[in-house]
């Protein structure tokens, strides 16, 4: 990074639901940020669940999201390093996204240091104690047989049958995804802290949980949750010597952003 250099870290917008017309006016507002974030960004990095079902096949995408994906192109073309991690919703992007946006693609959360901060960053599905479900569906979905099988359906039944799940599986979720559980009963809370144990980190930084948070977890240790696009419009961002939570309150300069401080946002 250099000297008035910024990198931005954003998730879960998952384009394509509840309805076209909401999520084609999401895409635009995320574009309209990656516009700006552009201005000073040494990188940008999104924690997954762009879409909230995606699937590739040989020679076939889902329609739509083309400003989303036509924005990213246009941030690499320009020498800005994009970072995608792989999401819950959108863990079948094989190599369609990052061959025509040259997005890097992270299907494992990563350790990485910044300017001398220590980053733990992930998306945080299935990790921490619990949700043995999810992790047993996750594996199922993963297995390159399961992938192989599911490339022999029909375009149209397959994303009629990955929407309809998609959105039970959101529906299960809303809310808890809205609610602060307490540390104790929060996941990735748990998985921090014993992720703190065996290492230190400045930074712990996940998408997933919806709901914006930003708290100190060990002493100089601050797990930090991105929250969403659908509901919060929050992003983080780190200028090198801080990690800052903050809410878009505009599609002008990130500058009149507001700051979100003192643990879970309400």
């Amino acid at each position: 990074m250099t000297p008035g250099q910024r990198i931005h870290f954003l998730s879960d917008f998952h384009l394509g639901v509840p309805d076209a017309a909401s999520s084609l006016a999401r895409e635009k507002r995320i574009c309209a940020f990656l516009d700006e974030a552009a201005k000073d960004a040494a990188e940008i990095i999104l924690l997954g669940d762009l879409f909230d079902f995606w699937f590739e096949w040989k020679k076939a995408v889902p329609r739509g999201h083309v400003r989303l994906l036509g924005k990213l192109a246009e941030l690499t073309d320009r020498g800005i390093p994009v970072h995608l991690f792989i999401g819950n919703h959108d863990m079948w992007i094989f190599d369609y996204v990052p061959k025509e946006t040259g997005v890097i693609v992270h299907r494992e959360p990563i350790v990485r240091e910044l300017a001398g901060k220590r980053f733990y960053i992930g998306h945080g599905d299935g990790l921490g104690p619990g949700d043995h479900g999810y992790k047993f569906i996750k594996g199922v979905f993963r297995n390159p047989v399961c992938q192989w099988l599911f490339a022999r359906l029909h375009p149209n039944f397959a994303l009629w049958l990955g929407d309809a799940l998609s959105g039970q599986s959101r529906k299960k979720s809303y809310e808890n995804d809205r609610r602060w559980l307490g540390a104790d009963k929060e996941w990735l809370v748990q998985y921090c802290r014993e992720l703190l144990k065996k290492e230190r980190f400045d930074y712990l930084v996940f998408g997933h949980r919806h709901l914006p948070i930003d708290m100190e977890i060990a002493p100089g240790s601050r797990y930090v949750n991105l929250g969403d696009w659908i509901s919060y419009f929050t992003y983080a961002t780190f200028d090198g010597k801080e990690l800052m939570l903050m809410k878009r309150v505009s599609d002008g300069p990130l500058s009149g952003d507001v700051r979100i401080t003192g643990g879970p946002a309400a």
